[in-house]
């Protein structure tokens, strides 16, 4: 069998395995009754809120293919080798959440991406991916950090009750990951330059684009909230704070694909205080995860190498 029809096979066998498991999911959630009696319960301004998140999930995963354009053409240009065009960039990141939903951690979404090259260098996808997941998860535990802080500021002087968050008590287990973090982004450029040019400057660029996909989550998250009437009486600031505090837990939680869902559903309540963030967590989840891997089914492997 040549490598152009196994890779063909593997394609196949990744959609086939994720729309089974869309199917179970789908199949066996059992908040169907509750989610719609908030969704027969909203009115127009609500409704309009969730059609503005689902507005912005293209957003977001433009913000994604934003990332991974720059890390691919920039973390590559000085081996001369070929980089990729947005559009591209755009079509890998698609399919690549049909491998991220069947596997742990999400750990297929970087060699999916390399199934869709002609001739994969996978040296080269592989040292990018591992840049682009470490400055996300930096991003997230750096607003992570600022929120928990924010949060016990606003609690101190009264303007929001966090009684219940015991997500302090989590900040110095967030602060090794994070110190973590930094020691492996500084050796990074020593590490991968037999397979990659990745200089300080290029993971700077990158955590500051992950800043910017984590506030399009963020906003994404406060709409559904305020949607299904679990954003309360926050405020714009303490409702952001939650959000990064929520991001930040669902991010350092180990869980696989089979529980995600009900992962965030649990820390949405846990942050929040109340059924309906459970929903929406769910909810969320549904237009950032589900949505995107329905259109990856439609990216077929192009034959153009690097379009």
């Amino acid at each position: 069998m040549d490598k152009k029809r196994l890779i063909y096979i593997i394609e196949w066998v990744i959609a086939i395995a994720a729309c089974a498991w869309l199917v179970w999911k789908l199949a066996t959630y059992d908040d169907y009754a509750a989610l719609g009696e908030c969704m027969r319960n909203m009115g127009r301004a609500q409704w309009m809120a969730i059609a503005l998140c689902v507005a912005l999930m293209p957003v977001n995963m433009a913000l994604e293919a934003w990332r991974w354009y720059t890390l691919m053409n920039e973390g590559v240009k000085e081996l001369k080798s070929e980089g990729i065009s947005f559009k591209e960039a755009q079509r890998q990141v698609y399919y690549s959440k049909l491998a991220g939903l069947i596997t742990p951690w999400r750990l297929g979404e970087y060699p999916a991406r390399g199934l869709m090259m002609q001739q994969s260098e996978w040296g080269k996808v592989l040292s990018m991916g591992a840049v682009g997941s470490a400055t996300m998860t930096a991003a997230i535990v750096i607003a992570g950090l600022v929120g928990l802080g924010a949060l016990g500021i606003l609690g101190a002087l009264g303007t929001i009750d966090h009684d219940g968050l015991a997500m302090q008590a989590y900040a110095l287990m967030v602060c090794a990951v994070l110190i973590a973090l930094v020691v492996g982004l500084a050796l990074t450029p020593r590490l991968l330059r037999r397979w990659a040019t990745v200089s300080r400057r290029l993971i700077l660029v990158s955590l500051g684009q992950s800043l910017v996909r984590l506030a399009c989550w963020c906003v994404q998250l406060m709409l559904v909230l305020y949607a299904l009437g679990a954003l309360g009486d926050l405020g714009i600031l303490g409702g952001i704070g939650k959000s990064a505090v929520y991001y930040l837990f669902v991010t350092i939680t180990p869980n696989v694909p089979i529980v995600e869902a009900g992962a965030r559903g649990a820390w949405a309540m846990a942050v929040f205080g109340t059924v309906n963030a459970a929903l929406a967590g769910v909810l969320l989840w549904a237009i950032n995860t589900l949505l995107p891997c329905v259109i990856g089914l439609f990216y077929t492997k192009n034959n153009k190498k690097f379009a």
